[in-house]
Protein backbone atom coordinates (compact mmCIF):
# COMPACT_ATOMS: atom_id res chain seq x y z
CA UNK A 1 0.00 0.00 0.00
CA UNK A 2 1.48 3.40 -0.97
CA UNK A 3 2.40 5.90 1.70
CA UNK A 4 0.01 8.86 2.16
CA UNK A 5 2.86 10.99 0.84
CA UNK A 6 3.21 9.08 -2.45
CA UNK A 7 1.21 11.39 -4.69
CA UNK A 8 1.49 13.90 -7.48
CA UNK A 9 1.40 17.20 -5.58
CA UNK A 10 -0.10 19.04 -8.55
CA UNK A 11 -3.16 16.78 -8.30
CA UNK A 12 -3.81 17.47 -4.62
CA UNK A 13 -6.86 19.16 -3.21
CA UNK A 14 -5.63 21.41 -0.42
CA UNK A 15 -8.05 21.70 2.50
CA UNK A 16 -7.80 24.53 5.05
CA UNK A 17 -9.54 23.22 8.17
CA UNK A 18 -11.24 26.43 9.32
CA UNK A 19 -12.00 27.35 12.91
CA UNK A 20 -10.76 24.52 15.18
CA UNK A 21 -13.68 25.02 17.58
CA UNK A 22 -16.17 24.38 14.79
CA UNK A 23 -17.21 21.38 12.73
CA UNK A 24 -14.58 21.76 10.00
CA UNK A 25 -12.37 18.86 11.07
CA UNK A 26 -15.37 16.61 11.70
CA UNK A 27 -17.04 17.14 8.34
CA UNK A 28 -13.68 16.85 6.56
CA UNK A 29 -12.89 13.45 8.10
CA UNK A 30 -16.43 12.25 7.39
CA UNK A 31 -16.37 13.57 3.82
CA UNK A 32 -13.02 11.97 2.97
CA UNK A 33 -14.48 8.56 3.88
CA UNK A 34 -17.28 8.95 1.33
CA UNK A 35 -17.40 6.33 -1.41
CA UNK A 36 -18.83 8.95 -3.79
CA UNK A 37 -15.51 10.79 -4.07
CA UNK A 38 -13.06 9.85 -6.85
CA UNK A 39 -10.56 7.19 -5.71
CA UNK A 40 -7.74 9.26 -7.21
CA UNK A 41 -8.59 12.32 -5.11
CA UNK A 42 -5.46 13.26 -3.17
CA UNK A 43 -6.16 15.62 -0.26
CA UNK A 44 -3.70 17.42 1.95
CA UNK A 45 -5.13 18.90 5.14
CA UNK A 46 -3.69 22.15 6.49
CA UNK A 47 -4.22 22.41 10.23
CA UNK A 48 -3.29 20.88 13.57
CA UNK A 49 -2.42 17.16 13.38
CA UNK A 50 -3.00 16.67 17.12
CA UNK A 51 -6.51 18.17 16.86
CA UNK A 52 -7.33 15.99 13.86
CA UNK A 53 -6.25 12.87 15.74
CA UNK A 54 -8.32 13.94 18.75
CA UNK A 55 -11.34 14.59 16.50
CA UNK A 56 -10.97 11.14 14.94
CA UNK A 57 -10.73 9.47 18.35
CA UNK A 58 -13.78 11.32 19.62
CA UNK A 59 -15.85 10.34 16.58
CA UNK A 60 -14.84 6.71 17.07
CA UNK A 61 -15.88 6.88 20.71
CA UNK A 62 -19.24 8.23 19.55
CA UNK A 63 -19.71 5.09 17.48
CA UNK A 64 -18.95 6.51 14.06
CA UNK A 65 -17.03 4.23 11.70
CA UNK A 66 -17.26 5.97 8.31
CA UNK A 67 -14.48 8.45 8.96
CA UNK A 68 -11.05 8.93 7.43
CA UNK A 69 -8.04 8.00 9.54
CA UNK A 70 -5.60 10.94 9.96
CA UNK A 71 -2.69 8.48 9.98
CA UNK A 72 -3.53 7.68 6.35
CA UNK A 73 -3.81 11.32 5.27
CA UNK A 74 -1.27 13.91 4.23
CA UNK A 75 -1.29 16.69 6.82
CA UNK A 76 0.58 19.98 6.64
CA UNK A 77 0.91 20.24 10.42
CA UNK A 78 0.30 23.73 11.78
CA UNK A 79 -0.03 23.13 15.56
CA UNK A 80 -2.39 25.12 17.73
CA UNK A 81 -0.55 27.48 20.06
CA UNK A 82 -3.23 27.07 22.76
CA UNK A 83 -5.76 24.28 23.22
CA UNK A 84 -9.21 24.73 21.68
CA UNK A 85 -12.33 22.88 22.80
CA UNK A 86 -14.99 22.01 20.18
CA UNK A 87 -17.98 24.30 20.59
CA UNK A 88 -16.02 26.86 22.63
CA UNK A 89 -14.72 29.41 20.10
CA UNK A 90 -11.83 31.69 20.98
CA UNK A 91 -9.82 34.40 19.28
CA UNK A 92 -6.79 32.07 19.47
CA UNK A 93 -8.69 29.44 17.51
CA UNK A 94 -9.79 32.03 14.97
CA UNK A 95 -6.19 33.19 14.57
CA UNK A 96 -5.17 29.58 13.92
CA UNK A 97 -7.82 29.25 11.22
CA UNK A 98 -6.50 32.44 9.62
CA UNK A 99 -2.96 31.04 9.69
CA UNK A 100 -4.10 27.73 8.21
CA UNK A 101 -5.87 29.48 5.33
CA UNK A 102 -2.75 31.52 4.57
CA UNK A 103 -0.58 28.40 4.53
CA UNK A 104 -3.06 26.52 2.33
CA UNK A 105 -2.99 29.31 -0.24
CA UNK A 106 0.81 29.25 -0.23
CA UNK A 107 0.72 25.56 -1.13
CA UNK A 108 -1.64 26.11 -4.05
CA UNK A 109 0.34 29.11 -5.29
CA UNK A 110 3.51 27.01 -5.19
CA UNK A 111 1.93 24.43 -7.49
CA UNK A 112 1.29 21.94 -4.68
CA UNK A 113 -2.42 21.66 -5.36
CA UNK A 114 -5.00 21.91 -8.12
CA UNK A 115 -7.67 23.62 -5.98
CA UNK A 116 -8.36 24.95 -2.50
CA UNK A 117 -11.21 23.86 -0.23
CA UNK A 118 -11.91 25.87 2.91
CA UNK A 119 -13.80 24.75 6.00
CA UNK A 120 -15.88 27.45 7.73
CA UNK A 121 -14.59 30.29 9.89
CA UNK A 122 -16.40 32.83 12.09
CA UNK A 123 -15.97 36.33 10.69
CA UNK A 124 -16.61 38.11 13.99
CA UNK A 125 -13.86 36.06 15.65
CA UNK A 126 -11.45 36.87 12.86
CA UNK A 127 -12.18 40.52 13.58
CA UNK A 128 -11.67 39.98 17.32
CA UNK A 129 -8.32 38.35 16.52
CA UNK A 130 -7.27 41.44 14.55
CA UNK A 131 -7.98 40.14 11.03
CA UNK A 132 -10.49 42.62 9.61
CA UNK A 133 -11.80 40.95 6.47
CA UNK A 134 -15.48 40.56 5.52
CA UNK A 135 -14.76 36.85 4.99
CA UNK A 136 -12.32 34.29 3.62
CA UNK A 137 -13.03 35.39 0.05
CA UNK A 138 -11.53 38.82 0.60
CA UNK A 139 -8.44 37.37 2.29
CA UNK A 140 -7.99 35.01 -0.66
CA UNK A 141 -8.17 37.91 -3.10
CA UNK A 142 -5.49 39.76 -1.11
CA UNK A 143 -3.17 36.74 -1.01
CA UNK A 144 -3.66 36.11 -4.71
CA UNK A 145 -3.20 39.75 -5.67
CA UNK A 146 -6.59 39.73 -7.39
CA UNK A 147 -8.37 43.03 -7.80
CA UNK A 148 -11.70 41.27 -8.22
CA UNK A 149 -13.18 38.02 -7.03
CA UNK A 150 -16.67 36.62 -7.33
CA UNK A 151 -18.77 34.41 -5.08
CA UNK A 152 -20.84 31.79 -6.88
CA UNK A 153 -22.95 29.02 -5.35
CA UNK A 154 -23.37 25.86 -7.37
CA UNK A 155 -25.30 22.67 -6.68
CA UNK A 156 -26.40 19.65 -8.70
CA UNK A 157 -30.09 18.80 -8.34
CA UNK A 158 -30.96 15.53 -6.53
CA UNK A 159 -31.92 13.84 -9.81
CA UNK A 160 -28.52 14.79 -11.21
CA UNK A 161 -29.61 16.37 -14.47
CA UNK A 162 -29.60 20.12 -13.70
CA UNK A 163 -27.13 22.44 -11.97
CA UNK A 164 -28.19 25.51 -9.96
CA UNK A 165 -25.66 28.34 -10.33
CA UNK A 166 -26.13 31.65 -8.50
CA UNK A 167 -23.53 34.41 -8.55
CA UNK A 168 -23.67 37.35 -6.13
CA UNK A 169 -23.02 40.84 -7.48
CA UNK A 170 -22.28 42.12 -3.97
CA UNK A 171 -21.37 39.95 -1.02
CA UNK A 172 -20.86 40.73 2.68
CA UNK A 173 -22.13 44.30 2.84
CA UNK A 174 -24.52 46.00 5.24
CA UNK A 175 -27.82 46.53 3.48
CA UNK A 176 -27.38 50.32 3.63
CA UNK A 177 -24.26 50.08 1.46
CA UNK A 178 -25.64 47.90 -1.33
CA UNK A 179 -27.02 50.56 -3.66
CA UNK A 180 -23.77 52.56 -3.55
CA UNK A 181 -21.71 49.49 -4.37
CA UNK A 182 -24.06 48.23 -7.08
CA UNK A 183 -22.82 50.18 -10.10
CA UNK A 184 -23.53 49.46 -13.78
CA UNK A 185 -19.87 48.54 -14.29
CA UNK A 186 -20.01 46.05 -11.44
CA UNK A 187 -23.19 44.36 -12.67
CA UNK A 188 -21.83 44.09 -16.21
CA UNK A 189 -18.58 42.60 -14.91
CA UNK A 190 -20.40 40.04 -12.74
CA UNK A 191 -22.66 39.09 -15.63
CA UNK A 192 -19.58 38.41 -17.76
CA UNK A 193 -18.11 36.26 -14.98
CA UNK A 194 -21.36 34.29 -14.70
CA UNK A 195 -21.43 33.77 -18.47
CA UNK A 196 -17.86 32.46 -18.50
CA UNK A 197 -18.63 29.99 -15.71
CA UNK A 198 -21.88 28.75 -17.26
CA UNK A 199 -20.19 28.21 -20.61
CA UNK A 200 -18.30 25.36 -18.95
CA UNK A 201 -21.55 23.43 -19.32
CA UNK A 202 -23.41 25.06 -22.26
CA UNK A 203 -22.15 27.29 -25.07
CA UNK A 204 -25.37 29.35 -25.24
CA UNK A 205 -26.59 29.50 -21.63
CA UNK A 206 -29.83 30.86 -20.24
CA UNK A 207 -29.06 33.56 -17.66
CA UNK A 208 -31.41 35.42 -15.30
CA UNK A 209 -30.76 38.71 -13.51
CA UNK A 210 -32.83 39.57 -10.45
CA UNK A 211 -34.23 43.05 -9.98
CA UNK A 212 -33.12 45.14 -7.04
CA UNK A 213 -36.44 46.53 -5.87
CA UNK A 214 -39.80 44.86 -5.12
CA UNK A 215 -41.53 43.94 -8.41
CA UNK A 216 -38.27 45.01 -10.14
CA UNK A 217 -39.18 48.62 -9.41
CA UNK A 218 -42.66 48.42 -10.98
CA UNK A 219 -41.85 50.95 -13.71
CA UNK A 220 -40.16 53.32 -11.27
CA UNK A 221 -42.92 53.43 -8.67
CA UNK A 222 -41.03 51.18 -6.23
CA UNK A 223 -37.49 52.24 -7.04
CA UNK A 224 -35.65 53.82 -9.95
CA UNK A 225 -32.57 51.64 -10.39
CA UNK A 226 -34.23 49.28 -12.86
CA UNK A 227 -35.52 52.02 -15.15
CA UNK A 228 -32.57 54.40 -14.93
CA UNK A 229 -29.71 51.97 -15.54
CA UNK A 230 -30.27 48.26 -14.94
CA UNK A 231 -32.75 47.55 -17.75
CA UNK A 232 -30.79 49.63 -20.32
CA UNK A 233 -27.56 47.91 -19.28
CA UNK A 234 -29.08 44.45 -19.74
CA UNK A 235 -30.47 45.40 -23.13
CA UNK A 236 -27.02 46.53 -24.32
CA UNK A 237 -25.46 43.34 -22.95
CA UNK A 238 -28.15 41.28 -24.71
CA UNK A 239 -27.28 42.88 -28.04
CA UNK A 240 -23.58 42.16 -27.48
CA UNK A 241 -24.28 38.47 -26.70
CA UNK A 242 -27.00 37.39 -29.15
CA UNK A 243 -26.45 33.67 -28.52
CA UNK A 244 -27.23 34.04 -24.80
CA UNK A 245 -30.82 33.92 -23.54
CA UNK A 246 -30.84 36.70 -20.94
CA UNK A 247 -33.84 37.47 -18.74
CA UNK A 248 -34.09 40.43 -16.45
CA UNK A 249 -34.48 42.31 -14.40
CA UNK A 250 -36.92 39.73 -13.00
CA UNK A 251 -38.94 40.56 -9.85
CA UNK A 252 -36.94 38.99 -7.01
CA UNK A 253 -39.96 37.28 -5.43
CA UNK A 254 -40.50 35.11 -8.53
CA UNK A 255 -36.97 35.00 -9.92
CA UNK A 256 -36.11 31.51 -8.64
CA UNK A 257 -39.45 29.77 -9.27
CA UNK A 258 -38.10 27.94 -12.32
CA UNK A 259 -35.10 26.88 -10.25
CA UNK A 260 -37.40 25.33 -7.67
CA UNK A 261 -39.24 23.37 -10.37
CA UNK A 262 -35.97 22.16 -11.92
CA UNK A 263 -34.58 21.20 -8.53
CA UNK A 264 -37.58 19.10 -7.56
CA UNK A 265 -38.74 17.65 -10.89
CA UNK A 266 -36.43 15.31 -12.84
CA UNK A 267 -38.06 16.19 -16.14
CA UNK A 268 -37.68 19.95 -15.61
CA UNK A 269 -34.71 22.10 -16.56
CA UNK A 270 -34.05 25.60 -15.26
CA UNK A 271 -31.84 28.50 -16.25
CA UNK A 272 -28.09 27.89 -16.35
CA UNK A 273 -27.21 30.84 -14.14
CA UNK A 274 -28.70 33.48 -11.87
CA UNK A 275 -27.21 36.85 -10.95
CA UNK A 276 -28.37 38.04 -7.53
CA UNK A 277 -27.69 41.67 -6.73
CA UNK A 278 -27.03 41.23 -3.03
CA UNK A 279 -26.12 38.47 -0.58
CA UNK A 280 -29.42 37.38 0.94
CA UNK A 281 -31.34 37.81 -2.30
CA UNK A 282 -29.30 34.96 -3.74
CA UNK A 283 -28.59 32.91 -0.65
CA UNK A 284 -32.17 32.54 0.59
CA UNK A 285 -33.32 30.54 -2.46
CA UNK A 286 -30.04 28.65 -2.69
CA UNK A 287 -30.21 27.51 0.92
CA UNK A 288 -33.91 26.71 0.75
CA UNK A 289 -33.35 24.45 -2.24
CA UNK A 290 -29.84 23.11 -1.73
CA UNK A 291 -28.62 23.66 1.81
CA UNK A 292 -26.67 20.39 2.00
CA UNK A 293 -25.64 20.32 -1.66
CA UNK A 294 -24.59 23.89 -2.46
CA UNK A 295 -20.93 24.79 -2.80
CA UNK A 296 -19.48 28.25 -2.35
CA UNK A 297 -17.13 28.73 -5.29
CA UNK A 298 -14.72 31.66 -5.59
CA UNK A 299 -14.04 32.78 -9.16
CA UNK A 300 -11.49 35.25 -10.63
CA UNK A 301 -8.61 33.95 -8.53
CA UNK A 302 -5.54 32.28 -10.10
CA UNK A 303 -6.85 29.05 -8.54
CA UNK A 304 -10.26 27.57 -7.83
CA UNK A 305 -11.62 27.68 -4.29
CA UNK A 306 -14.68 25.88 -3.00
CA UNK A 307 -16.26 25.75 0.43
CA UNK A 308 -19.25 24.05 2.04
CA UNK A 309 -22.30 26.28 2.19
CA UNK A 310 -22.66 26.31 5.97
CA UNK A 311 -21.07 27.91 8.99
CA UNK A 312 -18.86 26.78 11.84
CA UNK A 313 -21.67 24.96 13.68
CA UNK A 314 -20.30 25.87 17.10
CA UNK A 315 -23.61 24.77 18.65
CA UNK A 316 -23.14 21.17 17.48
CA UNK A 317 -19.33 20.94 17.38
CA UNK A 318 -17.98 17.92 19.23
CA UNK A 319 -21.26 15.99 19.18
CA UNK A 320 -20.54 13.94 16.06
CA UNK A 321 -23.82 14.99 14.42
CA UNK A 322 -22.55 17.38 11.73
CA UNK A 323 -23.53 16.30 8.22
CA UNK A 324 -20.70 16.11 5.68
CA UNK A 325 -22.88 16.47 2.57
CA UNK A 326 -21.83 20.02 1.71
CA UNK A 327 -18.13 19.25 2.28
CA UNK A 328 -18.44 16.21 0.03
CA UNK A 329 -20.03 18.45 -2.60
CA UNK A 330 -17.24 21.02 -2.17
CA UNK A 331 -14.57 18.36 -2.70
CA UNK A 332 -16.40 16.90 -5.69
CA UNK A 333 -16.91 20.33 -7.26
CA UNK A 334 -13.25 21.28 -6.79
CA UNK A 335 -12.19 18.03 -8.45
CA UNK A 336 -14.65 18.22 -11.33
CA UNK A 337 -14.21 21.93 -12.11
CA UNK A 338 -10.42 21.63 -12.34
CA UNK A 339 -10.40 18.64 -14.69
CA UNK A 340 -9.75 14.95 -14.12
Amino acid sequence: MPSPLDFNASQQLVIALGDPAGIGMEVTLKALASSTLPPSLQPVLVGCRHSLIATHARLQQQGLTSIADPSQLSIDDQPLETSVVPGEPTTAGAAAGFRWLTRAVERVQQGQGRALITAPIAKHLWHAAGHHYPGQTERLAELAGSRHCSMLFTAIAPHGTWRLNTLLATTHLPFSQITAALTPDLVEHKLNVLLEFCRRFRSDPHLVVAGLNPHAGEAGRLGEEETTWLTPLLERWRQQHPSVHLEGPVPPDTCWLNAARAWNQPEASGPDGYLALYHDQGLIPVKLLAFDAAVNTTLELPFLRTSPDHGTGFDIAGRGTARPDSMIAALQAAWNLTGS
